[in-house]
C-alpha cells in the first residue's frame, strides 16, 4: 500500500534543529504554520507533513497506524539528522509508534493531548454512562452530506455543517480541508472537493480509534513531552502507568482552559511550554 507514497510537507528555517511536526484526524501541516514561524525565527528548521488522505498527501486504500509511522520513519529518515517530533491526537499515535520502533530517527518527542490506549465509540474515557459519544463519525457525515455539485460558497458550506459541528472554531478547522479545483464543466464553475478521503476514513475510524501493539520489549528511552488539555478526557491519569512503561523519561504537563486542541486554545501557553522542552533537548 505504501509503495511510491511520499508525505508532502514544507519546511520553515534553513538551519538549527529540526522539529517535525505532524497533525491530528481531518488536520494537515498547515494547521502547525503559526507556531512553526515562532520556532523558525528561534532558530530551527521546522518541517510540517501531512499525513496521508489529508491535505497534499496522497491517499490509500486504508487507514493504519503502522503503515503511517513507516512512511513518516521513511520521510525524516531522509533528513539525515534525528529531530524531534510532535504529533497530536491522530499524529500523536504515529508518533508513537515510530519512536518505539524506529528510536534512533528521534532526538525527542512530544505527544499532544492522546495515549498510548484505544478509544471507544464515547467521546471520553470515564465510566459516565451519559458522556457524549465520540463526534468524529457525525463529523465525516456531515461533510460527506455537504452537496458539493451544487456548492456556491465556502459560507454555505459552513451553514451545512453547523447542526452538527456547532464549534465556529470546529468547523473552520474542518473547512481548510474544502477547496476549489480549476473550472469544472460546460458551465464554467469551479468545482468543490474535499482533501480528506472521506469514505476511507470512515470505513477505517475504528482503527484510529485503536493503538497497535508495540513490538515486544519496545521502549523509547528518549526525552518525551506530554502536553494534554485539563478539560480533554483524552488523557486520564490511568494513562500514566502505560506512558511510563513505553516512554519512561516523560514530563506530563496539563494545560488549564484547554481541550483537546491544546495548541490552538492556548497557544501562547503550548509555544512557552514546548520552547522550554527544546532548549532543553537541544542543548
Amino acid at each position: 500500500m505504501t509503495e511510491d507514497v511520499q508525505l508532502a510537507g514544507r519546511t520553515l528555517g534553513d538551519a538549527g534543529p529540526r522539529v517535525v511536526f505532524v497533525h491530528g484526524l481531518f488536520g494537515q501541516g498547515r494547521n502547525w504554520t503559526t507556531i512553526a514561524r515562532t520556532l523558525a525565527a528561534q532558530g530551527r528548521r521546522v518541517t510540517l507533513l501531512d499525513l496521508p488522505n489529508h491535505g497534499h498527501s496522497p491517499w490509500t486504500d486504508r487507514v493504519d497506524y503502522l503503515d503511517m509511522a513507516e512512511l513518516l520513519a521513511a520521510e525524516i529518515a531522509s533528513y539525515g539528522e534525528p529531530v524531534t517530533l510532535v504529533g497530536h491526537s491522530m499524529g500523536g499515535k504515529v508518533a508513537m509508534q515510530l519512536a518505539l520502533r524506529h528510536p534512533d530517527l528521534l532526538r525527542a518527542l512530544v505527544v499532544v493531548d492522546i495515549a498510548p490506549s484505544s478509544y471507544p465509540e464515547t467521546g471520553g474515557r470515564t465510566d459516565d454512562p451519559d458522556e457524549e459519544a465520540s463526534p468524529f463519525a457525525a463529523f465525516i457525515a456531515a461533510m460527506q452530506a455537504v452537496d458539493l455539485a451544487s456548492l456556491t460558497s465556502r459560507e454555505q458550506a459552513d451553514e451545512a455543517l453547523r447542526p452538527v459541528v456547532p464549534s465556529d472554531m470546529v468547523r473552520a478547522f474542518l473547512l481548510q480541508s474544502l477547496v476549489r479545483d480549476g473550472v469544472g464543466g460546460g458551465d464554467g464553475r469551479q468545482r468543490w472537493r474535499w482533501r480528506l478521503n472521506l469514505d476511507v476514513l470512515a470505513r477505517d475510524l475504528g482503527e484510529l480509534r485503536g493503538f497497535p501493539d508495540p513490538p515486544p520489549g519496545a521502549v523509547f528511552g528518549g526525552p518525551v513531552l506530554w502536553i494534554a488539555g485539563a478539560s480533554s478526557t483524552y488523557v486520564l491519569d490511568r494513562d500514566r502507568r502505560r506512558m511510563d512503561e513505553l516512554f519512561p523519561a516523560t514530563r506530563l504537563v496539563r494545560v488549564k482552559h484547554a481541550g483537546h486542541w491544546v495548541h490552538s486554545e492556548q497557544p501562547e501557553v503550548f509555544v512557552a511550554t514546548l520552547e522550554r522542552f527544546l532548549q532543553q533537548v537541544e542543548r
